[in-house]
């Protein structure tokens, strides 16, 4: 569970630089203190009265130092030097001391961390993908660290500085007069805690507002990422009502429990604040009135009280910003602090110093059990032997574990029991990185990124030459339709190939696949969403590879896998047929029903 404690460890490697900065830039706001104790002691030396004994003696000091005798406008000089140095002077030297660093911080500190979140995302497993979509995580990671960023510079730029400064203020007013010194702490430490604990109670509300955000921001991207489907089905009006009745929620507890707690707990504030530098205001007149102090002293503790509390007010908005922004900054921490799935590569490691495996492609199953959920298996004692350039095809209703065995194979999860060897070895003994890389698998929906066509295609081996591309295309058929696109292979296909039919997209993930020339070749239901002339075009570039390398078939058309060497015939998780597609039809078992039901039009299930 992530704490406070975890924003404050955003910033630990820079910790030296900040403490550096933030120590500058409250030594700054302690000399800003000069100004009004230098003003006072100004009215005492115009109305000739006597000036304090600090102030003396560091006239008779410089006197001394110049070979002059103090006077008037000596004291003048030295009161006015002073209030040049704090003010002429300091301005530009605190804007690199202070503020420069206060920007470099965050700014590092974000590129750490948005680094460290895409490091996060490439390790989770893939459950959470299943349960989070691409809008709530990209949502809760870029208002994280956005609002890590902008609160830095105000913490460190003013609300240290200025509490800094306010302990100046208190200790000046005390060595001058004890009891207005004592007045104005007690008011300082009511107000806080009233304000601390108003914003306790919003920033548990900030919380409940950010989950609302994320719902909205996630059905915003399922919209965009289905606005084909919307459209089609004409559900425009259904989309935006159920949309602005989520923003309607936003609405009300921004101003019926938000802002209007953040303005009710600013009213109290302000009128307790000017309550108390009207006491302050009669406290210093009655101590001048008495001869306790002098007017200087009056002008000045009126002026520090002034400044006081009226940093008060950037310090409560502040305040009021990170009570805001706190929720997101905890859940951000929260995301990072997920474990990783059992699948995660070590991102540290250079991917071309990874094992470079090679593998004949034998591939065994045994005694495999699987289940998401250990007390309802999926797959069931699972051996089953693959021999090197053998073609496997997996066959069974949905839900009889064929993509689960895959997954497996890609040790996206570990097995409950059992074990999957390749050339004899162990799998979960493999680097993970060098392992699948001697691995591809074209799925029934090919990923597509928003690039070239040549950028996709050489995705998984960015070193391949552009002979090898197309002759990986001419494998695949991609060469049928590349100089039919405008660019031809540097043609830009849009967000998830948008710009290419099922069957080119489908096309272009076996080149990709082909391209990394993997021991293994996986095939997951290529072909079950594609019209005829499509599905014979991938059979034909099926039929080029087969035979060259360890290739598996996951299909619910039984006739994309008529040559296979061997079918598996799979049934609520465990194998209940093996052997070639004549073989099969003539035990009259489940394969020859499936492939009877296929004929007659009736789909597979």
């Amino acid at each position: 569970m992530a704490s406070f404690r975890d924003i404050l460890k955003y910033y630990t490697r820079y910790s030296q630089i900040s403490a550096l900065s933030i120590g500058a830039s409250s030594l700054f706001a302690i000399a800003d203190l000069a100004v009004p104790y230098a003003i006072g002691q100004l009215l005492n030396v115009l109305s000739d009265r006597p000036t304090d004994t600090i102030t003396q003696k560091s006239i008779a000091a410089i006197a001394s130092l110049t070979q002059q005798s103090p006077s008037k406008i000596l004291s003048l000089s030295v009161l006015l030097g002073l209030i040049f140095v704090v003010t002429v002077v300091k301005a530009p030297i605190e804007l690199w001391m202070g503020n420069w660093f206060h920007w470099v911080v965050p700014l590092r500190a974000r590129r750490d961390w948005m680094k460290g979140a895409i490091g996060k995302m490439l390790t989770l497993p893939l459950e959470y993908y299943d349960e989070n979509n691409a809008g709530r995580i990209s949502s809760r990671i870029a208002k994280g660290i956005a609002n890590h960023t902008w609160t830095y510079p105000e913490i460190a730029a003013e609300f240290i500085p200025e509490v800094v400064r306010l302990i100046g203020i208190f200790a000046v007013i005390w060595l001058i007069e004890w009891r207005i010194g004592l007045l104005i702490s007690i008011s300082f430490i009511f107000i806080l805690s009233f304000t601390l604990k108003g914003l306790q109670g919003l920033t548990q509300r900030e919380e409940i507002l950010d989950e609302y955000i994320e719902d909205t921001e996630s059905r915003n991207s399922e919209i965009i990422t289905n606005i084909k489907t919307v459209k089609a089905f004409a559900t425009e009006t259904n989309e935006l009502k159920k949309q602005t009745t989520r923003l309607d929620r936003e609405l009300k507890v921004v101003i019926q429990r938000i802002h209007k707690g953040y303005v009710i707990l600013g009213t109290y504030r302000q009128a307790i604040v000017q309550l108390c530098l009207f006491s302050v205001l009669g406290f210093s007149l009655a101590a001048t009135v008495a001869g306790k102090i002098s007017l200087g002293y009056f002008v000045t503790v009126y002026t520090l009280a002034s400044m006081a509390y009226s940093q008060l007010r950037p310090i409560s908005i502040i305040a009021e910003l990170f009570a805001r922004r706190y929720s997101s900054m905890i859940r951000f921490h929260e995301f990072m602090q997920l474990p990783d799935g059992v699948d995660a590569v070590n991102l540290t490691e250079n991917a071309a110093s990874a094992s470079p495996y090679k593998f004949s492609g034998k591939i065994e199953f045994c005694g495999l059990t699987f289940g998401y959920d250990r007390e309802k298996p999926v797959l069931q004692d699972i051996n089953l032997l693959i021999h090197p350039c053998q073609t496997v095809a997996l066959v069974g209703r949905s839900g009889s574990g064929k993509s689960t065995l895959v997954k497996l194979l890609f040790r996206y999860f570990e097995p409950n029991s059992g074990r999957i060897l390749i050339d004899g070895e162990d799998i979960s003994s493999l680097n993970v990185t060098g392992y699948r890389k001697r691995l591809a698998i074209v799925h029934q929906e090919v990923d597509v990124f928003n690039g070239s066509l040549l950028d996709n295609l050489t995705y998984g081996n960015p070193k391949a030459t552009f002979a090898q591309v197309e002759e990986a295309c001419r494998i695949a058929r991609v060469d049928e339709f590349v100089n039919l696109l405008p660019q031809g292979y540097y043609t830009v296909v849009g967000e998830r190939g948008m710009r290419l039919s099922g069957g080119q997209r489908q096309r272009l993930g076996i080149a990709r696949a082909l391209l990394v020339e993997p021991d293994v070749l996986i095939f997951d239901e290529a072909t079950s969403s594609l019209d005829y002339e499509s599905e014979r075009s991938i059979q034909l570039a099926m039929q080029n590879i087969l035979g060259t390398r360890t290739t598996i078939i996951i299909a619910h058309r039984l006739s994309t896998i008529r040559e296979a060497d061997a079918i598996v015939v799979l049934d609520g998780g465990k194998i209940v047929e093996v052997g070639s597609h004549d073989e099969l039809l003539n035990q009259k078992g489940i394969y020859r029903r499936l492939h009877k039901l296929q004929e007659t039009g009736e789909l597979l299930n």
